[in-house]
């Protein structure tokens, strides 16, 4: 989520033009920039929650990115709550 929101930040400052050339700066591709930015298509509160999940000392955080994505997918904000507690439920 912050990475998603230093994308967002670059942009709208003017650093880099569209989230193409973030991708080329990065050496990945725009698919992984538009998964990562579509990160903004959860409302806030899921936001704020990805934001602050604890920090992991190695291993894998028992929510990654990848298992977020379906839920970015779905438009209706109550369903992704749905899911996002699902989820929660599934890996914590």
């Amino acid at each position: 989520m912050a990475l998603a929101i230093r994308f967002e930040r670059l942009v709208e400052e003017e650093h880099v033009e569209h989230c193409a050339e973030i991708a080329r700066l990065g050496h990945v591709t725009r698919a992984r920039v538009t998964q990562i930015t579509n990160l903004f298509n959860l409302p806030p509160d899921i936001q704020e929650e990805i934001l602050f999940l604890p920090r992991t000392d190695g291993g894998h955080a028992p929510i990654r990115e990848r298992m977020v994505r379906p839920i970015t997918a779905i438009i209706n904000w109550r369903k992704q709550r749905r899911m996002w507690n699902d989820l929660k439920r599934e890996t914590c």
